[in-house]
């Protein structure tokens, strides 16, 4: 586990310095007003032959959603999600385990029965209708968008997994 969450964190670190690159490349661009940024030779998945200023602001976002969202489940494994450490501290683990166990059941598990069902037709729509950007963005947004329902499926297992945990723990 620990091999997986280190690797995972160098990914996560690849990600925040492409993602500060895009910016800064996207910034640059715009103050020197150079659109497109290249044109290309071959078609690139997600940017098509051309690799324009809105291309580049389309991947900032959809890159911050894979920043942000494929390791929250490890984060949340790792108990560093964010709660009111302060009230929770001073309990006893037995409390602590009762408390994530209601917070699993009442807020997570309503979460997922509903999101999960709409992110995988949120990314099937735009399989099926080859779906890319209006406004000479990216192409291939299904790609892009099956990172929602595949961070949600992951951060739901790292959910039950410790929601089976903090049953026995809650005893």
């Amino acid at each position: 586990m620990k091999a997986v969450q280190e690797a995972s964190l160098r990914l996560l670190a690849i990600g925040v310095v492409a993602l500060m690159g895009a910016i800064v490349l996207q910034v640059v661009c715009s103050a020197l007003d150079v659109n497109p940024i290249a044109v290309l030779p071959v078609d690139l998945p997600l940017f098509g032959k051309t690799i324009t200023l809105n291309s580049l602001l389309d991947f900032q976002w959809h890159l911050l959603v894979i920043v942000g969202l494929l390791p929250a489940g490890i984060v949340w494994l790792a108990g560093m999600h964010v709660r009111v450490d302060f009230l929770y501290n001073s309990l006893s683990s037995r409390w602590k385990a009762r408390i994530d166990l209601t917070g699993n059941l009442l807020f997570a598990a309503p979460f997922f029965f509903l999101m999960i069902p709409a992110a995988v037709n949120f990314m099937q729509r735009a399989w099926t209708s080859g779906e890319g950007s209006r406004n000479g963005g990216l192409n291939d947004l299904w790609l892009i968008k099956s990172v929602l329902p595949l961070g949600l499926v992951l951060l739901a297992f790292a959910i039950l997994s410790e929601t089976v945990r903090k049953l026995r723990e809650a005893k």
